[in-house]
């Protein structure tokens, strides 16, 4: 009878069991990038399709739409297809488009506002600040701006009543099509 060596047969357990940890660890890895990169593909066909569509919608229908000199159509299944402007803007020198926007009526557009940060355990000093304000040695961070949403009503005014934008703004008029069932 062989006799029983429990040191070599303990170590010859724990190389098979790490073995075994190893082989499935590898397998895992190789499951995660295998998905990884099958998400990766899925996200690029994606993105082709929405590049189709968007064509579609933004060219093609509206192009159609514009020779058949319709600006909304009801089909008989109940579908109505309609094709409305969209708006993309940006501002691209801020100080001329803010002097543009004052200039022109346009100035509530523009947001103002004054942050003050405090540490941790000074709530009694931003409360004091609240009613002191600068009076405290506290100078406030001043961020000036228009909301993007803004922006393209202001976009869509102009472009609407005809006044053109200075180069001050990057801007973008676009058709989009629009279909409902109805």
């Amino acid at each position: 009878m062989d006799k029983i060596n429990y040191r070599e047969d303990k170590i010859d357990t724990a190389e098979a069991l790490q073995n075994t940890k190893l082989a499935e660890l590898t397998d895992a890895s190789k499951r995660l990038t295998d998905l990884e990169d099958e998400i990766a593909n899925a996200e690029a066909s994606v993105k082709k399709l929405k590049e189709k569509a968007n064509a579609i919608s933004q060219f093609e229908i509206p192009e159609i739409m514009k020779e058949l000199n319709v600006a909304k159509l009801k089909l008989k299944d109940g579908y109505s297809i309609e094709v409305s402007n969209f708006y993309s803007a940006s501002i691209v020198d801020q100080d001329a488009a803010f002097q543009w926007l004052r200039e022109n009526g346009r100035g509530d557009v523009i947001k103002n506002d004054i942050t003050v940060t405090f540490g941790r355990g000074e709530d009694n000093k931003a409360a004091q600040y609240a009613v002191l304000a600068k009076g405290q040695g506290y100078e406030p961070v001043q961020k000036v701006g228009v909301h993007p949403q803004t922006l393209k009503g202001v976009v869509r005014e102009c472009d609407e009543s005809g006044i053109e934008l200075p180069d001050c703004f990057k801007t973008y008029v676009g058709n989009r099509t629009n279909i409902k069932k109805g």
